[in-house]
């Protein structure tokens, strides 16, 4: 007879004006193993995955335990894209991607020959949920004089009606390309991304209303609280933060850039304003410097998230033994849909590869009106 796997509701104030109410999402809380049962799936993991011919691909923000194993055998562990890219670059057959759903998507775009599995299938994403395609579809048709941007926290289907995609590291340098070409944005679907980079390029952009909801509960006057009680810390926070969370903000960036802020810059302490799964990451490369969590607290919280997404929760390592085992939980995505949502993706991959080489990315963005 199986466990009763608890399930809860996620508490969450949706943004004003959001087409998709995310107060009835819900998610899993995973079996958490003692010590023994953990190395017990962890030997399991490993054999399958040789087996198998099969490589871990895990996020940042999933338990340690799948960042650890993933980087012990061979996998990764990364942001979203590097996840994609990693896993089409590898010659594994099976790709097991720990994190959230559209992270599995992209990978699956990305190699559509290989087959894609996640531990939890619902395990998703409250930008995602929050941009369904039809409202989307049509928010992009009242504005057919926009470029459409998107964020890669989105379906497939929402990068299918996009003419390019962008990650925290790489959205700044591909609006601001765009608008030295005479484009007009359309973003979608992260409102705080989207006003960081708007402040930073000067771009004519709209926004779609949505947020992330771990970041969207950063707060500005409890963080400003804990700096007085750490004067000598140095403030880390990720772009999907309000603008005042931002505007106290000594490094702000995508997870590796927080990484290498963290590495770089003179100070012993840390606050970090991103997902508490980083701080695993941030700990293990940093031995000695002292990271602290910025605050969700105060009377104005309605996010019960405690700075760590509960999607990214339902990822463990029971989850990976059993598809592994089963080949269970695998992403699929439709051939015609996927082949419209690859080509934003290599546009943005293109001009992120040539920036990494040198090359003029920009001269990858046509003139608006050109054809």
């Amino acid at each position: 007879m199986s466990a009763v796997i608890p399930i809860f509701e996620v508490d969450y104030e949706q943004p004003a004006g959001s087409a998709c109410d995310t107060r009835h999402a819900w998610a899993r809380v995973p079996h958490e193993p003692g010590p023994a049962e953990r190395q017990q799936l962890k030997d399991r993991i490993r054999r399958l995955l040789k087996e198998r011919n099969a490589v871990m691909v895990s996020h940042y923000y999933v338990h340690p335990d799948l960042q650890d194993l993933a980087e012990e055998t061979g996998g990764i562990v990364s942001d979203s894209l590097e996840m994609a890219r990693f896993g089409r670059d590898h010659p594994a057959r099976t790709l097991v991607v720990s994190g959230v759903r559209f992270m599995g998507e992209t990978a699956k775009i990305l190699s559509p020959e290989k087959r894609v599995l996640m531990p939890d299938l619902d395990a998703t994403c409250s930008l995602d949920l929050g941009c369904p395609i039809d409202e989307f579809s049509a928010f992009c048709d009242q504005h057919p004089d926009r470029t459409v941007v998107v964020y890669a926290n989105t379906s497939a289907a929402v990068k299918a009606r996009s003419d390019w995609l962008v990650t925290s590291s790489c959205a700044l340098d591909i609006v601001r390309a765009l608008k030295d070409k005479g484009h007009k944005i359309l973003w979608a679907p992260d409102r705080h991304l989207g006003g960081y980079i708007q402040r930073e390029t000067g771009a004519d952009m709209v926004f779609w209303s949505g947020a992330c909801i771990v970041h969207d509960e950063f707060k500005a006057f409890e963080l400003e609280a804990l700096k007085k009680e750490h004067p000598n810390a140095k403030v880390l926070v990720h772009p999907e933060s309000p603008a005042d969370v931002i505007a106290l903000a000594d490094a702000v960036g995508s997870t590796s850039a927080i990484l290498k802020a963290a590495r770089e810059l003179d100070a012993r302490e840390f606050i970090v304003a991103t997902d508490n799964g980083m701080m695993h990451k941030l700990r293990t490369l940093n031995p000695g410097k002292l990271f602290i969590e910025a605050p969700t607290a105060g009377n104005s919280a309605t996010c019960k998230s405690c700075a760590h997404c509960p999607w990214m929760a339902m990822n463990g390592l029971a989850g990976v033994a059993h598809v592994l085992e089963t080949s269970a939980n695998e992403i699929l995505v439709d051939p015609a849909l996927a082949t419209r949502a690859k080509l934003p993706i290599d546009r943005m991959l293109a001009f992120t590869a040539a920036i990494k080489s040198g090359q003029p990315a920009g001269a990858l963005v046509p003139h608006i009106g050109a054809a």
